[in-house]
């Protein structure tokens, strides 16, 4: 090969694995920079993602000689900040050129990313290819057509790529050896990233490479959290209007409500009575251009009373009068009339809450003797009527399915969890006394039973002493039935006696202090039901001795800790003051996916469900629009900023419209669809600052994940109190009974199903019924079921954590081994230093932290977070592991042993899903000390990192050793049975647990 000769250096950037996170909110958005020779040549940027994929090829011209041998190919990776923070360096990688291959004896290889400083650190790794090639015409062309094969391979481009050849061959200096080209196709949506390297021997063979699947970057950015800049409160009312300037329509008066959503503006028209009238069977009907609102019959009455109220959009109003008429029930569908009203709309008074409601007048009719008493005002959605309004934007509904599609505030029932102590059994009369009594006692409080084992005494006087634990509402409806069995045979027990106590004969406890125990006469089975003469032969009883009471010093868990919304006690006396406000304005949603066929077309009937403590909320069913405008501001108190919100949209099929066909479905067995959940947890918002954000609406489905639209939202928390809100940080997550006498893992989750069973039967009674499926899916019924997904998403946090230790090791390896000869010497003058001057070792490390914490502060997340599919693992999931996780409990599997073995499976795989998610959740908290995820937790301890290096500067080592070392060591009469006030604060910090599907 001739020295002189023109040679091209190829570089071709494959990926990038474990980067480090640059952008504030744990992701980056990394590209490579080549520099060789002062040739600069960079991929394109891969946004939010820590594992990127580039697969490109960066070509450099250079003279074949052998000076070149002793140059170095320098590649940086950097993040991508925009033009606020510019480009941020991510890690670098200096390779002697002397180390490249010829062409076709390249291989993949990964890099350990290096830093520039000695006390920068960096992590990750970036997968190359590297080979050198004669520089040739047609081979720059089939090198630019290679590009166009990894995107289209298209047989046009393998054509092109045989004409290639075959100009190679008639060229002075004809190519030699053109490799085949490579199509690079899409990547198999494989499970985990394996990459093969090949030994040296085989280097010349082709180098297999499976590597982790990634979504596009289009949908990258759909999953993302979007700005909005919405008209929030205070606009004006429209002025200039076409009516003279007078009135509602054409005044000006500004609102001073709802200032979280857009206001919209509703003409109401309250119809409250009527007298003298000389029909019996009335209705009113009132009429605004094409909009047509009814009151209900009134059979024979000629003083009716309706009091109904019909609001019309006044964005949708196309006539400058209202009408009311009067009608008969036989008129109905006629355009004939009793009597009429009607109204100029620029007559009509203007109400902002807090205004007093308008009062209604009678008004006298045409036509027909009698009088209509009516109030008629132009008002917002803040007004009170606003929720139990007919509306003009949901006129089609009709029957039951107006209460559906209404507004609704409610209020979960309260709670108590019942514990039942059955101690002891005397004076039993078995049915068989040859038998030896195997005696057990079941105990029921409404669809909950649970048994007690068999008493080890087997005599007449069994013992038990065996806690049962029931969740009751109030008010209290179901009776505690209490049965006492006989084991007679395997498959058979004998009832020996019954029991049925109301709830409300037992005491309510509010701390540990001990509950007497009372004695109770137990029925005969089959005894209660005689006759009262029959009953007093009976002189004789046997008894059993329970303590019973109803705790109200535990919080009753009907959600996961994880995403907990409240945390107080059930008695309202161990309450502590709110320590904050928390407003949601409900705007709207956009872009969602049709999901009923309705006249041919796809529609959606649209609501949005909130529930943050006892209080749930249900926004008005915006009818068969794809961009609803709900505008609906809701408030609550704040006891706990450490708690999440939890918002859901769903499509209402109760409209009394739909047509239920095929095996006769009814009503029903109709489903509400669910379109998406997000959920917010206050502790990451600032105080007093509104965000206004779009958050992506992605669900799971069997055929993978899906994006069903965004859902727009204001949401504002105020601080009430900075004292309480910073002493929550120390406190006990839960209430303190929850710690001094704990409930197992197993008790935890019996009783958070019957407490979400009974919180679904409750708010199902409401009018309109909050629906079982809404309930379990704003309450994650189905979150301790084992999913693969769930398993992998989880082992893949705790070894994204583990990662940065491994760096660190590396770190100090690459020190120990002088790598870098400047940081192994400043790495051993700073451990000499330590070790002359020991006590200067916590000081430092705190003043370091606190550096690192103000560090930090610039790159902060500048809105809350939202659901990350990728950190959810829902990209990649396998179409198998899909049809797992939506596989019901137990499985449907046909093979007895096999549905034995994979139940069993798949419960013990719940259990590690947990513990692998706690772990991961611990050590997220440790990471959010210092990122401003909770600034007020950041702020506390950054604070404390400064006061602990200025206390520690100024105290001795020894002091601080010897005070530590006898607290750790100190008495068990001296230890506490709450946890500490770090360990309550550490339990508060955020994790990533809100990102997760």
């Amino acid at each position: 090969m001739n020295k002189k000769q023109t040679m091209m250096l190829i570089v071709q950037v494959i990926d990038a694995h474990d980067l480090k996170p640059k952008d504030g909110e744990g992701s980056a958005s990394p590209f490579v920079e080549v520099d060789f020779q002062d040739q600069l040549s960079k991929t394109t940027t891969v946004p939010k993602n820590l594992n990127p994929i580039w697969n490109q090829q960066l070509s450099f011209h250079f003279q074949n000689n052998q000076q070149r041998r002793h140059q170095s190919i320098e590649i940086t990776v950097y993040h991508d900040g925009k033009s606020t923070l510019g480009r941020i360096f991510l890690g670098r990688v200096s390779i002697p050129f002397g180390n490249v291959v010829k062409k076709g004896e390249e291989v993949y290889q990964k890099f350990q990313l290096e830093s520039k400083w000695w006390f920068s650190f960096v992590k990750g790794d970036v997968g190359l290819k590297l080979y050198v090639s004669p520089e040739f015409e047609p081979l720059k062309k089939l090198e630019a057509l290679d590009s166009v094969l990894r995107i289209e391979a298209s047989k046009s481009a393998t054509n092109e790529v045989i004409e290639l050849r075959s100009e190679a061959k008639r060229a002075s200096k004809p190519l030699k050896k053109i490799e085949t080209c490579t199509v690079i196709a899409p990547l198999p949506p494989d499970s985990a990233p394996v990459i093969e390297v090949q030994s040296e021997a085989k280097r010349r063979e082709s180098v297999p490479v499976k590597m982790q699947p990634r979504g596009n970057l289009e949908a990258d950015h759909d999953y993302e959290l979007k700005d909005m800049n919405p008209h929030l409160g205070g606009r004006r009312w429209l002025g200039g209007g076409t009516y003279g300037g007078r009135g509602w329509l054409g005044g000006e008066r500004s609102g001073n409500t709802y200032d979280l959503v857009e206001q919209t503006y509703h003409l109401y028209v309250r119809v409250v009575k009527a007298k003298d009238l000389a029909s019996s069977d009335p209705y009113v009907e009132v009429r605004l251009g094409n909009y047509i609102g009814r009151t209900r019959h009134l059979e024979h009455r000629t003083n009716p009373e309706w009091n109904q109220v019909f609001a019309f959009s006044k964005d949708r109003i196309q006539s400058s009068t209202l009408e009311v008429y009067v009608k008969d029930k036989e008129m109905f569908g006629r355009a004939d009339y009793l009597g009429r009203v009607v109204f100029d709309l620029n007559e009509i008074p203007t109400r902002v809450p807090p205004d007093s409601p308008l009062a209604p007048q009678w008004h006298r009719m045409e036509r027909i003797r009698g009088e209509l008493m009516l109030a008629i005002w132009m008002g917002t959605q803040a007004d009170e009527a606003f929720p139990e309004a007919w509306h003009s934007d949901a006129s089609s509904v009709q029957g039951e399915g107006v209460f559906n599609v209404r507004s609704k505030v409610y209020v979960s029932p309260k709670l108590w969890y019942l514990r039942v102590n059955v101690i002891e059994a005397q004076d039993l009369i078995l049915n068989d006394n040859t038998h030896v009594p195997d005696v057990s006692v079941k105990v029921q409080v409404g669809n909950q039973v649970l048994r007690t084992k068999i008493s080890s005494v087997r005599t007449m006087n069994p013992i038990w002493n065996e806690d049962l634990v029931f969740v009751a509402a109030e008010p209290f409806e179901e009776l505690l039935v209490l049965t006492i069995e006989d084991r007679v045979n395997t498959s058979r027990d004998e009832v020996l006696g019954t029991l049925s106590l109301p709830l409300t004969t037992f005491e309510k406890r509010l701390d540990h202090r001990p509950v007497h125990s009372r004695w109770f006469n137990v029925e005969k089975y089959g005894f209660s039901g005689l006759e009262g003469e029959r009953r007093r032969e009976q002189k004789f009883s046997s008894r059993v001795h329970l303590r019973a009471c109803l705790e109200g010093g535990y919080h009753v868990l009907d959600e996961s800790t994880l995403y907990i919304s409240d945390q107080r006690p059930t008695a309202k006396q161990l309450w502590k003051p709110p320590c904050g406000i928390l407003e949601v304005g409900v705007l709207g949603a956009q872009g969602l996916l049709p999901m009923k066929i309705r006249d041919g077309r796809g529609s959606t009937d649209a609501y949005c469900v909130a529930k943050y403590g006892q209080k749930w909320v249900r926004t008005r069913t915006i009818l068969d629009t794809l961009k609803p405008k709900w505008n609906e501001q809701y408030t609550w108190e704040v006891y706990d900023p450490c708690t999440v919100i939890t918002l859901g949209v769903f499509d209402n099929c109760h409209l009394g419209t739909e047509k239920h066909g095929g095996g006769g479905a009814g009503p029903s067995t109709v489903r509400d669809s669910r379109i998406g959940k997000i959920r917010i947890r206050l502790s990451t918002l600032e105080a007093n600052r509104t965000y206004t954000h779009s958050y992506p609406l992605i669900v799971l489905q069997p055929s993978g994940v899906k994006k069903m639209g965004e859902l727009n939202l204001a949401v504002r928390f105020t601080t009430l109190s900075m004292a309480n809100m910073v002493s929550t940080y120390g406190n006990p997550l839960l209430p303190k009974m929850h710690y001094l006498h704990p409930f197992t893992v197993n008790q935890i989750e019996n009783l958070r199903y019957q407490a979400m069973n009974i919180v679904s039967a409750r708010l199902g009674r409401a009018e309109p019924p909050l629906r079982k499926e809404v309930v379990e899916y704003m309450l994650d019924v189905d979150s301790h079921m084992w999913s693969m997904r769930r398993s992998k998403a989880n082992f893949f946090r705790l070894m994204s954590l583990l990662s940065g230790l491994f760096s660190i090791g590396r770190w100090l390896n690459d020190a120990c081994h002088w790598k870098n000869p400047v940081t192994s010497v400043l790495v051993h003058i700073l451990f000499l230093i330590l070790i002359w001057y020991p006590e200067l070792i916590l000081p430092t490390i705190c003043l370091y932290m606190f550096m690192i914490g103000l560090w930090n502060y610039r790159s902060r997340a500048k809105h809350p977070p939202h659901m990350d599919p990728k950190l959810s693992w829902a990209e990649a999931v396998h179409p198998d592991e899909l049809d797992e996780e939506f596989d019901t409990f137990p499985t449907t599997r046909t093979a007895d042993i096999v549905r034995m073995r994979y139940d069993r499976i798949r419960s013990v795989a719940g259990r590690i899903q947990t513990v692998v998610g706690d772990v991961a959740t611990q050590g997220e908290r440790f990471g959010s000390l210092l990122t401003w995820r909770d600034a007020r937790a950041t702020s506390l301890f950054i604070f404390f990192s400064l006061c602990a290096a200025v206390v520690l500067y100024a105290t001795p080592f020894r002091v601080v050793a010897l005070i530590g070392g006898l607290y750790m060591f100190r008495h068990p009469q001296l230890r506490s049975k709450l946890p500490s006030a770090p360990n309550n604060f550490f339990r508060r910090l955020p994790a990533q647990t809100d990102s997760l599907l």
